[in-house]
Order: C-alpha cells, then structure tokens, then sequence
C-alpha cells in the first residue's frame, strides 16, 4: 500500500496539535547532545522528551511563541513582544522538574548560563526546530526555517538561536546565520554555540 506524502507546507499550530507536535520534536532531539545530557537514559528518552515538549508547546510557547508545523516537523520562534511573557512561570517550572527529574538542576543551570548571553537588542528567537528522522531530506525543517525568517525579516529583526550539535551549524550558515560564540554548558554539559543572522530586506530574498 502506497503511503500519502507528508505535505511540509508551514501551517500554524494550535494546541490540540500537541501530540503531533511533543512526537515528532521527541524523535527529532532523539540524538541532540544537549537533550542526550538532559535525558541520559536511552530507554525512557523518548517518551521524556515528549512530556518535556509537551510542556513546553502547551504552557509556554503555544500561548506566547509563534509555532507552526508541517506534518513532520515543528518550530517555536518568539517575537520581541513575546518574549517577556514567554518565560516560564513557576507552575511550568515545576512541571519540568519534574519531568527531568535528577537532571532538573542541570537543566536550571543551562538555562541561567543560557540567559546570560541573551541579546540586548530586539530580535526573534528560534528556540526549537525540528524534523521527524523518518522525513528528513524532505524539506520540512527547511520550509519551517524559511517562514520563521520571512517574518522576522519583513519586522525588520535579526534572529538568535543556540545549537548543541555540529552538524547543524553548516545547515544554519546556509540561511545566512554566523557563529557569535561558544560555551560548555555547566556540569559537564556540551558545547552551545550561539547564532545570529542579521535582517534581510524581504524584496532581496
């Protein structure tokens, strides 16, 4: 029987999408040294990294982000005016404690180092992008990397992200980011690298 195409064309999500949504980023980070460190357990990582992105989608970016989809893949990118509401709140904190368990300090640790490089000025953020394994080499990544940017460039923003996995910064250069910087995260954690990519007048691209 033959399979439907997975459409990567962008659409908002919403959500009652969190399922979908906490799937396919849980698959996608199945292998990203930082949620490696952060779930270390390779029998219970996956279904950590979909109540984590669960939480995530639902009590933080899903209300304050723009998020969308395609039927493989999923990003969350903050808007400057979101920014400040986006930062989670104590219930949410507690709630990924939880999930984290003996990894929660860890966890709490990254995000304050994190914090610490954030940029002064006004920008869009990607704080999470990625593609179901099984669908790569699809271009869903790429088309949702695509719509994000298209909108912080017709704001006229640049946009921020960190990665913790090499193979990933090529893919990020190609769309016109530059490395600013590096850290190792505290505890022993991996390498964050930090990126940034300046406005692009939408008539140019």
């Amino acid at each position: 029987m033959n399979r439907m195409p997975l459409s990567n064309t962008p659409k908002t999500a919403i959500i009652d999408d969190a399922p979908m949504v906490s799937g396919v980023l849980a698959r996608a980070f199945g292998d990203d040294p930082m949620m490696r460190w952060f779930f270390p357990d390779d029998a219970s990582r996956e279904d950590g990294l979909g109540r984590y992105f669960t939480t995530l989608f639902t009590r933080q970016y899903g209300l304050h982000g723009v998020c969308e989809r395609t039927d493989a893949a999923a990003a969350f990118w903050v808007a400057p005016e979101g920014q400040d509401k986006a930062v989670p709140d104590a219930e949410t904190v507690q709630e990924l404690q939880e999930i984290l368990g003996d990894r929660a300090g860890l966890f709490r640790e990254a995000v304050e180092a994190a914090a610490e490089h954030s940029p002064p000025e006004p920008h869009w953020y990607l704080a999470v992008i990625g593609a179901d394994p099984a669908a790569r080499g699809q271009g869903h990544g790429s088309a949702l990397l695509r719509s994000g940017l298209a909108q912080a460039d017709a704001a006229g923003m640049p946009v921020y992200l960190e990665s913790s996995k090499p193979d990933n910064l090529p893919v990020y250069e190609h769309f016109g980011f530059v490395v600013l910087g590096e850290a190792s995260l505290p505890g022993g954690g991996p390498t964050l690298w930090a990126m940034r990519r300046a406005p692009r007048d939408p008539s140019d691209v």
